[in-house]
């Protein structure tokens, strides 16, 4: 998969962490049916693996499905066995070397500007801006004018109306977790979690 065309295509990655795997792969279905066409999965999550490969196999091999929170080369190639098709990192860590080997794009996590520059000279395709709460919208539109042709996607902290705001700044996309699924990684209900899914759409469409 091109990560880069997908997230300037689509402009939202939900994020999805949780202490119930039942509940998690329900949320990523749920997401991926309400028009949400990039979702990560963090390894913090129970049985993050599983929740992996059976979205995969729900969802085919074409579904933008990938890895979050992956630090070492281990995480990295264990992701990519389970079915994900990106990696995303909080941070500069092996697992951005590993991607590179594995041939999966990884959107690397960076907060300063030498932390931006070691990500993308390390091979990241975007970097995650984290956590993008810290400085918010400025502080990426202060990063846009040393770095013009890096994607930034703002992560932490990003609600509807946020989200806007990043990507007006310049921001390629936003990453989405709490804001977006709220109690669906938890067993709540999908049906609202189908009306926030719909609420980020309509906030990042151009």
């Amino acid at each position: 998969m091109n990560l880069l065309d997908e997230l300037r295509t689509h402009r939202l990655l939900a994020i999805v962490r949780g202490p119930d795997p039942a509940a998690a792969l329900t949320a990523v279905l749920t997401l991926a049916e309400s028009g949400v066409a990039l979702v990560e999965v963090s390894l913090t999550s129970a049985d993050a693996l599983d929740v992996i490969r059976r979205a995969r196999a729900a969802l085919g091999p074409d579904y933008a499905l990938g890895a979050g929170t992956v630090l070492s080369a281990e995480d990295a190639r264990a992701a990519a066995d389970a079915g994900a098709a990106f990696l995303v990192t909080p941070a500069i860590a092996a697992s951005l070397a590993e991607g590179g080997r594995l041939g999966l794009p990884v959107l690397a996590g960076a907060l300063t500007p030498t932390e931006v520059v070691q990500a993308s000279s390390g091979g990241a395709t975007a970097i995650k801006l984290f956590p993008a709460s810290l400085g918010g919208p400025d502080y990426l539109g202060a990063l846009r004018d040393p770095f013009p042709g890096t994607a930034f996607v703002p992560v932490g902290g990003v609600d509807a109306g946020g989200a806007r705001q990043y990507l007006d700044r310049g921001a390629v996309a936003v990453g989405v977790g709490s804001p977006l699924l709220g109690d669906a990684v938890r067993g709540g209900d999908p049906a609202a979690l189908r009306e926030r899914a719909a609420a980020f759409l309509a906030a990042v469409r151009r």
